[in-house]
């Protein structure tokens, strides 16, 4: 049995260490990233903010309330990402294997860089030392044989720790632990297991599969599982071009209507459509996923003429997908909880090839009259963003959108880069 070699390392309440390592006066005061107590959303709390109870994704509101103390901030969304790469740059010090994940964490495979810094446990002391010492934020890092026991023993270790799972030890660390730490369990999934008295991994590891899936339907339950067995094969990939890049939003539980899915889908194309343009790439392949309650998911798929990376064009192909899948909904008018747009099938396209005037002009052929009208007018938007910001010019449904809940600095963070 391989040993554990693999890190998951987490920087603790991200967006709240931030502000407080450039604002000394918010250090050891609970804080909020965005909202008010007058409304809004909280992006992010500080760990002294969560000890009453304040979450990312609460109302403001809400939050004065459980701490009446609490501070709110506005958010430095400039400073998040320069800091955050220097911290993968700390973790690229020791190993070339890093696969960053978000803006704040990444898993490293160390199997190669014991003979040099000593050993897994070692390797991870000495990152959270270099992380706090140099940059000022603190780490936490789990140890183990698995991504995704890895995972949950950083978890573990926050605030501000490490905890190594040694492969003899794995059942014993599991086995008590809450569902909720395993990765792909929300509140929607756990709720369904305490239904059916499996509140611990390890009751859920003694779960007959098939029964697992009966309640949170055959691949997820299969899924979960294999991981509550700690059976995940996934290794840390390392750095490389994304294969696919895309956005999400989730709504809550809302009807469906045309207004909503198309100005939804117009915010998630443009933010996709933005970065594949910002990187020089186009896609083929257009997919969306839409979520129903009772966290049902359908995906819907369609390869294209030819790679397009123009907001229109993607909107309306996934405007398509949407309402293909909403119309094979049982019941007449169902609700949806989450949309969500990704583009796969990635090429280069730095220019326009412009062809010949012998088909129907079709704007999802990219060198098409519409196809490049659209190019040239996309390009001028991203022009005008670049100079004088992400809010000076848009679609209308991108531009002034009718409920604006999270900044659009925020969701790009929290989003791959290509």
């Amino acid at each position: 049995m391989p040993g554990a070699t693999i890190l998951h390392a987490d920087l603790d309440a991200f967006y709240a260490s931030v502000e407080q390592l450039l604002d000394p006066r918010l250090r050891g005061r609970p804080i909020a990233v965005g909202g008010s107590a007058r409304g809004g959303v909280v992006l992010a709390a500080s760990y002294e903010a969560k000890a009453y109870g304040v979450a990312g994704g609460m109302p403001g509101w809400r939050a004065a309330r459980l701490c009446p103390s609490l501070h709110f901030v506005p958010g430095r969304f400039r400073e998040y990402q320069p800091l955050a790469d220097r911290v993968m740059d700390v973790l690229g010090d020791v190993t070339p294997a890093v696969e960053r994940i978000s803006i704040d964490e990444a898993f490293l495979d160390v199997a190669g860089s014991t003979h040099l810094f000593g050993s897994p446990a070692q390797i991870a002391a000495l990152l959270r030392r270099r992380v706090r010492e140099e940059i000022g934020l603190p780490l936490s890092v789990g140890v183990a044989r698995t991504k995704h026991l890895a995972k949950i023993a950083s978890q573990v270790a926050k605030p501000d720790g490490v905890v190594v799972v040694e492969p003899e030890r794995e059942r014993a660390f599991l086995d008590p632990l809450p569902v909720g730490l395993m990765w792909g369990v929300g509140p929607v999934a756990e709720a369904r297991l305490a239904e059916r008295g499996i509140t611990t991994i390890g009751e859920l590891a003694r779960t007959p599969t098939d029964a697992v899936e009966q309640v949170l339907g055959r691949a997820v339950g299969a899924r979960m599982s294999a991981l509550a067995h700690n059976d995940d094969p996934r290794r840390v990939s390392g750095a490389g071009r994304a294969r696919s890049v895309g956005a999400q939003s989730a709504l809550g539980r809302q009807p469906v209507t045309r207004e909503l899915v198309r100005e939804v889908l117009s915010q998630l194309a443009d933010r996709v459509a933005g970065r594949l343009r910002a990187k020089d790439r186009a896609a083929r392949t257009v997919t969306v996923r839409v979520r129903f309650p009772g966290m049902r998911s359908v995906t819907r798929s369609l390869t294209l003429p030819g790679p397009v990376a123009t907001t229109l064009t993607l909107t309306e192909v996934a405007e398509q997908l949407v309402w293909q899948a909403v119309r094979e909904q049982p019941v007449a008018e169902p609700e949806i909880t989450l949309l969500a747009v990704s583009v796969s099938g990635l090429v280069q396209q730095s220019a326009l090839q412009l062809e010949l005037p012998l088909l129907t002009a079709d704007p999802r052929r990219p060198g098409s009259a519409p196809g490049a009208a659209r190019w040239a007018v996309d390009r001028s938007v991203d022009a005008v963003r670049a100079r004088f910001g992400s809010g000076a010019v848009g679609y209308l449904p991108t531009a002034m959108p009718r409920v604006r809940t999270v900044p659009d600095e925020f969701r790009e963070l929290a989003e791959h880069d290509l």
